[in-house]
């Protein structure tokens, strides 16, 4: 697996990417290593940058930087807790498959989770200028849809009546893993007074 063109692929062409990706075999360890460790370094570097580098607006207080130490923290947990999210993410994809009426594959639901967060991850760039984090809100909103897109490609041999609970379900489970992610960030950030001097 080439890693542009999957990313033009997928971005730009995600049905006929779906099919291609159908066709494939590729080892969980292979689409981690290959691909979703490499982009999901994208936003930890850019929320590094622009946390503790450029520094973001705050009201009432003005220009805020965070320390350099304090910044890579919430970086390396990002980039950790992104990954394991996503993992877990294809696990449960994988073990909710029956319930549906669905194949059990584990490197296909592992390709649901993975590839659907490709826009997030690439739009995680805009991260280094923290004022347009909310265009990479927007690029994980195309992702919902090209998560649907790959449950209705039949990627889990899921029955057509039920691709779109196979799809909700999933959807409500993905929001709750980036919602804990959310909240281990901020709670570590928050309380961690000792770190802001790093």
């Amino acid at each position: 697996m080439e890693l542009i063109p999957r990313i033009q692929g997928i971005l730009l062409k995600p049905k006929e990417e779906w099919e291609k990706i159908k066709q494939q075999t590729l080892s969980v360890s292979d689409l981690f290593t290959k691909y979703a460790l490499i982009l999901i370094a994208v936003p930890a570097v850019a929320q590094f940058i622009g946390r503790g580098i450029i520094g973001y607006s705050v009201p009432f207080v003005g220009w805020v930087r965070s320390g350099i130490g304090r910044a890579l923290l919430h970086g390396i947990f990002y980039y950790v807790l992104t990954a394991a999210s996503v993992y877990v993410l294809g696990i449960i994809i994988n073990a909710l498959a029956p319930s549906f009426d669905s194949k059990q594959d584990q490197e296909k639901a592992m390709n649901l989770a993975v590839f659907s967060m490709t826009p997030a991850w690439v739009a995680g760039v805009l991260y280094i200028i923290p004022q347009l984090s909310v265009l990479v809100l927007l690029a994980s909103l195309y992702g919902i849809y090209i998560f649907y897109l790959g449950f209705s490609s039949s990627i889990m041999e899921t029955p057509k009546e039920k691709v779109v609970g196979y799809f909700a379900v999933t959807v409500i489970v993905s929001i709750v893993l980036y919602a804990v992610i959310g909240l281990v960030l901020g709670a570590v950030f928050a309380v961690s007074g000792g770190l802001g001097a790093i």
